[in-house]
C-alpha cells in the first residue's frame, strides 16, 4: 500500500499542575489551566483542537493502518511516540485530543494502541512542561 505522509503542528505549554502520571492515557488541551487531578494532560492552552486538524490528516488517520508518529518537544528535550489511526475515530472535539494505549475511542480520541502514556515520558520533558512560559 501507498505511503501517504501529512504533518500537523500543535503549539501548547506547560502549567505548574502537570503530572503527567496517568497509566493509559496523555492529553493536549485548549483549556487554560489545570488541576492536579488531570493527570494525563500534559500541555494546556493548545492552539487546536481535533476538530481544528486538517481534514486530510483527519482522513488517514481515520484508516485502520494509520500510523501516527507523534513528537513531543520542549527545549532541548524531545519524546517520540507512536500511535496507530483507526476508521472508527470520531476526530470532533472541540477543546482536547487524548493519546490512549488503549483501544478506547470517544470524540476527544486522536490516535490508539501508543506506545507511551503519561506516565512514560521522559522526566526531563516533564520538568520542562511545568513551566507555563514553556
Amino acid at each position: 500500500m501507498e505511503k501517504i505522509e501529512k504533518t500537523e503542528k500543535i503549539t501548547a505549554y506547560g502549567h505548574e499542575n502537570i503530572l503527567a502520571k496517568h497509566r493509559t492515557t496523555f492529553e493536549i488541551t485548549k483549556e487554560e489551566s489545570l488541576t492536579k487531578r488531570g493527570d494525563c494532560i500534559i500541555g494546556v492552552r493548545a492552539n487546536k483542537s481535533i476538530n481544528e486538524l486538517d481534514d486530510s490528516f483527519k482522513r488517514i488517520l481515520k484508516r485502520n493502518n494509520a500510523e501516527l508518529e507523534i513528537i513531543l518537544k520542549a527545549g532541548k528535550e524531545e519524546e517520540l511516540v507512536l500511535a496507530k489511526g483507526s476508521e472508527n475515530l470520531i476526530l470532533n472535539h472541540d477543546r482536547a485530543m487524548v493519546i490512549r494505549k488503549s483501544d478506547f475511542i470517544c470524540e476527544r480520541t486522536l490516535a490508539i494502541k501508543a506506545n507511551k502514556a503519561a506516565k512514560d515520558i521522559k522526566r526531563e520533558l516533564i520538568k520542562k512542561l511545568k513551566n507555563p512560559e514553556q
